[in-house]
């Protein structure tokens, strides 16, 4: 297949993961819902310091639930086709891995760029937040860049749910809970443990964070955050290759050992 094939391909993944989304219209409004209610949640913590500290904590809850989402995404193409009994069939099929993971990690960028900015309006207008000096162009750019570094940890992440049929996909939350402490969601990382800390450099989460509250909160341009920008683009270039990799390493394991079958 030639490169627009594959790109064609690959983005009948992303129609199909649209799809789904429309047919679970119900269960997908449940988890927005969710995410709404538990930014709002987490914002109200920093009401009695000022509405900065409210945007401070409602961007982590933001880039929390993007990378979150990400996550979910990946991990849950690979258990749902388990739980389909469709996994053996999607990889005999005659295209590239990559072909079909990038549709699904392209899925997941667009669905969750757009929920995120969803999250991000609804807290503003429920605490009447201010977003007249906030750059979105450069925090929308910054979240996409973003997306291809926490592809690859996705994708790492999504060994899991490939190799154990019945707790894969929960333990891809291990993968969560280890960015959710070194990358400072909701406080700076200069007050983790110093054992801890050189971890926060890293972590792609780390510089997202930084550089989309300086765009949200100082308005800074894309020109101002660009070597930021640069650097997480650069993990998203290493991080990707290795990611697939490694997935393919441990599908051909799956494949051989006979842990692609349903009943795992």
């Amino acid at each position: 297949m030639g490169i627009m094939a594959e790109a064609g391909a690959s983005w009948a993944f992303v129609e199909r993961n649209f799809t789904l989304v429309r047919r679970y219209i119900g269960w997908e409004a449940v988890f927005v819902t969710y995410s709404i209610v538990n930014s709002l949640t987490i914002a109200f913590i920093g009401v009695t310091q000022g509405k900065e500290k409210v945007m401070y904590l409602v961007v982590g809850a933001m880039i929390w639930g993007f990378l979150s989402l990400l996550f979910h995404e990946i991990s849950e193409s690979i258990a749902w086709e388990r739980w389909e009994g469709t996994i053996e069939y999607t990889f005999m099929a005659p295209i590239h891995r990559f072909t079909h993971l990038g549709g699904n990690c392209v899925f997941a960028i667009i669905y969750g760029t757009l929920r995120s900015f969803l999250l991000l309006f609804c807290v503003a207008i429920f605490f009447r937040l201010s977003l007249q000096g906030a750059n979105l162009v450069t925090a929308l750019i910054i979240l996409m860049v973003s997306g291809l570094s926490f592809v690859g940890l996705g994708l790492v992440a999504a060994v899991l749910p490939l190799l154990s049929t019945e707790k894969g996909a929960q333990a891809t939350h291990i993968f969560e809970a280890v960015l959710l402490l070194i990358s400072g969601v909701y406080y700076e990382v200069d007050v983790l443990p110093a054992w801890i800390r050189p971890l926060s450099a890293v972590s792609p989460a780390t510089y997202t964070l930084r550089a989309i509250r300086r765009a949200l909160l100082e308005g800074a341009s894309i020109t101002e955050l660009w070597p930021t920008v640069a650097l997480i683009l650069g993990l998203g270039i290493v991080l990707i290759p290795g990611g697939l990799v490694i997935f393919r390493a441990a599908e051909g394991h799956a494949k051989r050992t006979g842990k692609l079958k349903r009943s795992g």
